[in-house]
């Protein structure tokens, strides 16, 4: 019965969860957000052509050759067809780029987590920071504004001083989420 259950369940994930389950060459996670988030519907990322796919910042020509011949595919299209039958939810779920927010501490600012984070998880930590118009990466860089130095910070946080970038600990982000410890 939990099994059926968990089905049922996973059938109204949001489309990045779907399309990065179906196994395109090339797409992984954070692809299949970038997809679903500019598309919105599996329909529409399936008509996409190369020059639409590769129009989008973080899309490239191998990702947008993969997912163009994946959805050629006629036996990838039955599937499709047999995954509409069972219910399966094709529609993404969160904020579309355009309703996320331009102004606030994080709007259009690249940001990195790094040591381990104590009142937040890193998971609950970067969804907040995205929801306010931010966007989070995994590695400093000179296009990284902001770097949030949890406990044991390391190697990220030293580059980020080399970098002159600005570093905040903790409590400061809670603080600009307007977070309650």
């Amino acid at each position: 019965m939990n099994l059926i259950s968990a089905i049922d369940i996973s059938k109204e994930n949001s489309l990045e969860k779907l399309l990065f389950g179906l196994g395109i060459r090339h797409v992984g996670e954070k692809a299949a957000h970038i997809l679903s988030e500019e598309f919105g519907t599996l329909e529409k990322i399936a008509m996409a052509d190369a020059d639409r796919l590769t129009s989008i910042h973080e899309i490239g020509d191998k990702v947008a050759d993969s997912v163009i011949s994946f959805f050629e595919n006629e036996d990838v299209q039955e599937v499709i067809d047999k995954l509409k039958s069972y219910g399966v939810n094709m529609i993404y779920k969160g904020r579309i780029r355009e309703e996320l927010p331009t102004e606030g501490p994080f709007a259009g600012k690249t940001v990195v987590l790094t040591g381990k984070l104590s009142i937040l998880t890193r998971n609950d930590a970067k969804e907040q920071i995205e929801a306010m118009g931010g966007k989070v990466s995994g590695s400093v860089s000179k296009k990284t504004d902001l770097l949030i130095a949890g406990e044991d910070a390391g190697s990220k946080l030293v580059k980020a001083q080399e970098l002159g970038i600005t570093v905040w600990n903790e409590t400061e982000l809670v603080d600009a989420l307007g977070e309650k410890e």
